[in-house]
Order: structure tokens, then sequence, then C-alpha cells
């Protein structure tokens, strides 16, 4: 199983915490003043997520971790794509679901009370997204690959790599070609191939959290 904290709320109820893993070391975010306690969760088991598929451990932490769950009980879609709004909203929660510092939007198209909305105030906030244009997010575009690798290099502060990936389908002057030598040099991918990343493919559910999880806990 995996760990999961508990809270005590003002009414005395368990409301879980947020857990978050970087580096193999939990962090939990504390929402109130009464004590938490620890507790295990079995791992979810899905119908189309083989034993030995390259990322069942990273939907196993995902689920666990409440970064995204299952389109039923019995399917995680691994093979399904993800819109903008998405994945944002699973990088939001695989931090902690941090508090934006605004509840002012710049984008006309994020609906308040959207599930993405404060995920994409957040995002915009901490320099991950600056949307399409200055006032358009498209929350329902499906997102690539490049703009995956792209918003976890920007959460991680615009690290330079000591090298180039080398792939031949990735222009040196691209807005993600940094972001794709960092995410091969600190292990979030290895490419489609020794040679190509695609970045323009879209990017689907089992590529996602496997990208998160590489970067949240996996050394």
């Amino acid at each position: 199983g995996a760990v999961r904290a508990y809270q005590v709320d003002a009414n005395g109820k368990l409301v879980s915490v947020p857990v978050t893993c970087k580096n193999n070391v939990a962090e939990l975010t504390l929402t109130g003043t009464g004590n938490f306690i620890l507790g295990t969760v079995d791992t979810k088991s899905f119908d189309d997520v083989a034993d030995d598929a390259f990322y069942k451990t990273a939907v196993d932490w995902a689920v666990e971790n409440g970064v995204t769950s299952g389109i039923s009980d019995t399917l995680f879609a691994p093979a399904k794509t993800c819109t903008r709004a998405q994945v944002v909203t699973f990088l939001w929660r695989a931090a902690g679901c941090p508090e934006p510092a605004s509840t002012v939007c710049q984008f006309v198209d994020v609906p308040k009370g959207s599930f993405y909305y404060k995920a994409v105030l957040w995002a915009s906030q901490e320099g991950i997204t600056t949307g399409v244009t200055a006032d358009h997010f498209q929350p329902g575009a499906t997102v690539t690959r490049a703009q995956v690798v792209t918003f976890l290099w920007r959460w991680d502060m615009y690290p330079q790599a000591d090298k180039s990936a080398g792939f031949t389908d990735v222009p040196k002057h691209a807005f993600y070609a940094d972001a794709v030598d960092w995410a091969v040099e600190v292990g979030v991918t290895k490419g489609t191939t020794a040679k190509t990343f695609s970045p323009n493919d879209k990017c689907i559910r089992a590529q996602i959290v496997t990208f998160l999880y590489r970067y949240f806990v996996v050394d």
C-alpha cells in the first residue's frame, strides 16, 4: 500500500492531506491546526494497466496521490490523450494543490468554478504557462509532448542541461528545445527513439503520469 495522510478538521472529521514526493521524501501540505495521522491505501488495479507496463508504477503513484484517477473503476485509459487543462491540473495536484496568489484569471476561456480554474491561475502565476495568447489558455486543446516537458521544465525554474539530447526532430531554437534537453538529462523521458523525441505528438495519459512520476519521485 501507499502512505496516505489525514488531518482532523474543525468538525472532528478526517480529511485527506495532499502528499507529494520529491527525491523519495514525502511532504505533507497541512491545511489546519489539527493533528494528522498516517495510513495506507491499497494500490488501485485497472484492467487496462498491465503489471509489466512501463507506466504501471506511475499510474499507481498518480492515483494514490490524487493526481488523477481512472476514467472508471476498472479503466485508466493509458492511451487516451489529455487536454492542456487536465495536464496543468495534474501538475498542480502533484505540487500539493497550492493556493494561487490571486483569484483573478487573465484568460477569458477559463471559467471560474471549473475544475482547472485554480490550477491555471497557479500555473500562470508560477510562469509554468503563459497561455496561447495574452488572454486565452485554450484549456480544451490536446496537449503535446513538447508542452508537457516544457511545463515541468518551467516549474523547475528553467534549468539548463549540460548537453543537447541530440534529437533530430527538436530544432535548436524551438521553444521546447531546452526543456527536452533537461528532461532527458534528469530522466523524465528518453524520447520515442534514440534519435527522436516526437515533440508534436499528442501526449497520452500513460506518458503524462510517467513524466510526472519521474520528476516528482524518481531521483
